[in-house]
């Protein structure tokens, strides 16, 4: 019996669909992809640097007009402000792919006998250093300026697990761009375009009932304001359990949507 290239391929892949050797798979390349963040510290400037600016900026410029004194305002703003950071922490990871792609390590990838979704989950998982950085330098900063937690530990650590989760959910978009557009700057650019009015059409500023009506509605269903609102409840007290569900369908949502399609459109490009 004569066997194809194309069977003989598959023949070869087949364990890569294994659940125990496709995680196994994942894992390697999501340390293969923390080595690279952990080698290059530059790239870390964006969710160290720019969340203490933004802080430092809103605080100082804003936190008497809106809640009569910086250190109330500060309270308010942290929690919203974490959830932005981590967001924005994300469009490394389309970056970072697009990059590869560009060179060729995913021709390689592609050549090995390991899931196709395995490259694009590995570097994906890698990228949570990046959201664990943000978050401690940004709890640093706020410490020193004098943020406190109004709740308990345990859930300060839930909003930050939440948070990380919402964003690798969300992540898949920025994915999707690196996979599909021809350069980093277009990756970059067009993820901006979709995280700022998810970022700032919330309340991460100023309460919903300074804004006006039209911008309240676009609020109450944004998943991103729902997600900031969670964390401020756990963080220093608040309304929790109505942002939780809207935190948990948008996530599942996101996931099972954009996933997909990043895996199949990197199989075709690739």
């Amino acid at each position: 019996m004569t066997i194809t290239v194309d069977q003989a391929a598959s023949v070869a892949v087949s364990p890569a669909t294994r659940p125990f050797t496709r995680t196994r798979h994942i894992l390697a390349l999501a340390r293969r992809s923390l080595i690279k963040t952990m080698r290059t510290p530059e790239q870390l400037i964006d969710v160290t640097l720019q969340p203490i600016i933004f802080v430092l900026v809103y605080v100082y410029l804003l936190g008497g007009a809106v809640a009569g004194n910086t250190h109330d305002y500060l309270q308010f703003l942290l929690p919203a402000i974490m959830v932005q950071t981590v967001l924005f922490g994300g469009m490394a990871t389309g970056v970072n792919l697009n990059t590869d792609i560009k060179k060729g390590v995913f021709d390689r990838f592609r050549s090995l006998p390991i899931a196709r979704s395995a490259p694009l989950i590995g570097s994906v998982l890698g990228d949570l250093i990046r959201y664990v950085v943000a978050m401690v330098s940004l709890f640093i900063a706020g410490y020193i300026l004098g943020f406190r937690i109004g709740t308990n530990l345990p859930a300060t650590v839930a909003a930050c697990l939440l948070t990380m989760g919402f964003t690798f959910c969300v992540s898949w978009i920025i994915v999707l761009f690196g996979v599909l557009m021809r350069e980093p700057g277009g990756v970059q650019g067009t993820a901006f375009l979709v995280l700022f009015p998810l970022t700032f059409g919330t309340t991460m500023i100023t309460p919903a009932s300074t804004l006006p009506g039209w911008l309240q509605t676009w609020v109450n269903v944004n998943p991103v304001n729902h997600m900031m609102e969670a964390a401020r409840g756990l963080m220093v007290g608040g309304p929790v359990a109505e942002h939780l569900p809207w935190v948990g369908f948008w996530s599942i949502g996101l996931l099972a949507v954009f996933a997909p399609l990043a895996v199949r459109a990197y199989r075709r490009r690739t």
